[in-house]
């Protein structure tokens, strides 16, 4: 968009050199921006999917735990505190934590 208005003024109200600048200075408008936008959408790494469960500890009872609101089946441990290892389809496989 500041582009856009770098031309117009160019074209329709400023005159000699002063043209070329308010293009140049819309064009780095837009350049800035996109970086800024870019950077801002790129801070951190998705927090989706099985892979962030992998290192995170949890509850087990009578084999099965519940976390981030879904309950899931685990190997390993039958009941107490344990860490997550693997994902292995639809099961957790853990290891106890000290």
């Amino acid at each position: 968009m500041a582009l856009v208005v770098g031309i117009l003024l160019a074209l329709f109200v400023v005159d000699g050199g002063w043209e070329w600048a308010a293009i140049a200075g819309g064009g780095a408008i837009e350049i800035g921006e996109a970086w800024f936008w870019w950077r801002w959408t790129h801070r951190r790494a998705p927090a989706v999917g099985v892979a962030v469960l992998i290192g995170r500890e949890v509850d087990v009872r009578d084999g099965w735990t519940e976390i981030v609101g879904e309950r899931w089946r685990v190997a390993g441990v039958d009941s107490g505190r344990a860490r997550i290892v693997r994902v292995d389809g639809l099961t957790l496989v853990v290891e106890p934590s000290d």
